[in-house]
């Protein structure tokens, strides 16, 4: 293990993003609501731990391997969830542990939140947890890489453990720091323009600013408890609705989209293809639900509803613009079910990734066929590419392990007091960073266990690292030399 070279990235990466911490003192000046001072020292106390952790192996030449790569992740995604604690416990003056699952809930864009009475809360500190899921949602990591190359933070090996999906060795382009900045690229394009549709939709220009940062990184974070119930305007609804299906599709689609001027990228590729399919096949069935039981009075009505909640849980945004746990029939738990597919891999939703269902179904399919034709050699195609076996493997191996964390962290919830109902919906809400669930933390989380949020803050961070990036830190192979 080469530790000065883990040691060197962490403590650059953390003293950059310290700098991070100025934007929402700068808010505070301008709102003058008193919490410049707070996060001033928050930035002091970050850029000190990352240079003293930096300073002295400042001049190590040790190159990252993938290994090293998984571990500076995990570690940085740990730190960064800990020191972003700082401005929380200042003000709203919440204790560690809330503080803590605060900051990973943004971090990991999960949008479950333990802060009750947002609409009262410092404009500074509302605008601070809008740019905690927009840093995480694309992954402060590959943005290190895009703009920090002098850094050295020996790029494709975090970008290996940082980016989310099945395939995680393709570029986009033929240098690392480029397709970084490509993404970044498109990431940026995209909240400017949900920032000004909002805007123009009728909220005000903070309002519109704070969202447009947890939609594109469908995080979740709102600046009102009632989250977008409070417009209660089925325009707002419909651009949150265009830009978290934006933002659930893969953001290479995007990039050789705008790079060929077309739009054929999106009808060729099979997870695209899949994905639309699936959110329409989702509204179709929760939308007529709705219309069957009359639990609103017009058929647009279920239709704006039944596709806002569809979107924003199937991205794993989290939003909410009704009280859906009320919802009629199987509609709560369908609701809590479809985020384990969640989005497309390589873009900010969570879940499993629509390309691990697609694939997993097709496996299923080729099974089927082997066992009327033992001796066939049926291959399994992505569009008209031959998946090779290890890829098939590693989805399988991947299932095996969600549904294995899954089950212990939903044990593990009820060991610490929780009913089996918001238990199950907790971890579903945690581990595919969705936010809302059901039972006491449909609002939120504030009224659950200390115990119960550390299981959650581990669930959160599980799911944003989906899964083996942390588990393989606790195989004892992982550590030999």
């Amino acid at each position: 293990m080469q530790i000065a070279a883990v040691q060197r990235v962490l403590g650059a990466l953390i003293a950059a993003y310290s700098v991070t911490m100025l934007v929402p003192a700068v808010v505070s000046m301008i709102y003058d609501d008193g919490q410049a001072g707070y996060f001033l020292d928050s930035f002091l106390v970050t850029f000190a731990l990352g240079f003293v952790a930096w300073f002295p192996v400042r001049n190590s030449r040790q190159e990252l391997r993938r290994r090293e790569g998984f571990l500076i992740v995990a570690l940085y995604w740990a730190i960064l969830s800990a020191v972003s604690t700082l401005p929380f416990h200042f003000s709203p003056h919440l204790d560690f542990t809330d503080a803590f699952f605060e900051s990973v809930s943004g971090f990991t864009t999960t949008g479950a939140t333990v802060i009750v009475g947002l609409d009262h809360l410092p404009k500074s500190i509302l605008y601070y947890r809008a740019q905690l899921n927009w840093l995480g949602g694309m992954g402060i990591i590959v943005l290190a890489i895009a703009v920090l190359p002098m850094l050295r933070v020996g790029g494709m090996q975090l970008f290996r453990a940082e980016t989310p999906g099945p395939m995680k060795d393709e570029k986009l382009t033929p240098r690392l720091e480029h397709t970084a900045r490509a993404l970044w690229g498109i990431y940026v394009g995209l909240t400017v323009a949900c920032v000004i549709a909002y805007w123009v939709a009728g909220m005000s220009f903070f309002d519109a600013l704070c969202q447009g940062f947890a939609t594109i990184a469908t995080g979740g974070f709102s600046t009102h408890d009632a989250s977008f119930a409070y417009w209660n305007s089925p325009w707002i609804d419909g651009v949150a609705d265009v830009f978290m299906f934006l933002s659930g599709m893969n953001f290479a689609v995007h990039y050789l989209a705008l790079m060929r001027g077309s739009a054929r990228p999106y009808f060729i590729d099979p997870e695209v293809r899949a994905y639309i399919g699936f959110v329409a096949a989702s509204i179709l069935v929760v939308s007529l639900t709705l219309w069957y039981t009359k639990t609103y009075p017009t058929m647009l009505t279920d239709l704006r509803y039944g596709a806002f909640q569809v979107l924003t849980v199937l991205t794993c945004c989290g939003f909410t613009s009704a009280p859906f746990n009320h919802w009629p029939l199987y509609l709560p738990v369908l609701l809590m079910l479809i985020p384990i597919v969640g989005g497309c891999a390589g873009s900010t939703a969570g879940g499993m990734k629509v390309v691990r269902v697609l694939l997993v179904v097709k496996q299923g399919f080729r099974e089927m066929k082997r066992l009327n034709h033992p001796r066939a050699v049926v291959p399994v195609k992505l569009g008209r590419t031959v998946l090779p076996e290890r890829v098939i493997s590693a989805i399988w191996s991947f299932l095996a392990a969600y549904v294995l964390v899954y089950l212990v962290l939903m044990l593990a919830l009820m060991g610490a007091g929780l009913d089996w109902v918001t238990a199950f919906s907790a971890v579903s809400a945690c581990i595919n960073n969705m936010g809302p669930g059901l039972g006491s933390v449909f609002a939120n989380f504030a009224g659950i266990s200390e115990p119960a949020k550390w299981i959650c803050s581990l669930a959160m961070l599980i799911g944003r690292l989906e899964v083996f990036t942390l588990l393989v830190l606790l195989t004892p192979m992982y550590w030999r030399s």
